[in-house]
């Protein structure tokens, strides 16, 4: 339970499952286990109770980099608190593949990796940089779903249980 003590430290909790909102239908699953591998699904900030979180909007324009920021980490969180309802402990993350980060973007926004920063910067925190510091992709969109400031997927490789 090393992850999870290093979350409560910081005082960070992991949000409940994904509760979609009314007229949202959740047609995938947020992570499957394909041998030693976890696939996540695309994952946005969310609040506590499973919601999604605020603010929604476009980086560059309606949001802050800073306010990009925190949604990234916040996504994070997400990501693990459903990693953990699959895996049952964040310590069978032995590394961290791959990394694919999308910007809501306001048209002509570049600091795209700055935003996504939020989310690798805490799972280095976390898993260190030698397990979190993988291959990463960073695109602007033109729309993301919910209006949601950034989604963020990736694949991990897992310890078995």
């Amino acid at each position: 339970m090393r992850i999870e003590a290093k979350l409560k430290e910081m005082g960070l909790a992991l949000p409940a499952e994904m509760r979609a909102p009314p007229g949202f239908k959740v047609a995938w699953r947020q992570v499957r286990i394909a041998g030693d591998r976890a696939i996540i699904a695309g994952h946005g900030p969310r609040l506590a109770d499973g919601m999604f979180a605020l603010p929604a909007g476009k980086v560059g324009s309606e949001l802050t980099v800073e306010q990009g920021y925190a949604a990234a980490k916040n996504t994070a969180l997400a990501v693990l608190g459903d990693l953990k309802r699959e895996l049952g402990d964040l310590d069978r993350v032995s590394s961290w593949l791959r990394v694919f980060g999308m910007v809501n973007a306001a048209p002509g926004f570049t600091s795209l990796p700055q935003v996504i920063d939020g989310f690798t910067d805490l799972m280095i925190t976390l898993y260190g940089e030698e397990a979190a510091m993988c291959p990463r992709a960073v695109a602007g969109m033109a729309e993301l779903a919910l209006n949601a400031p950034v989604i963020i997927e990736g694949e991990v490789q897992i310890h078995p249980s």
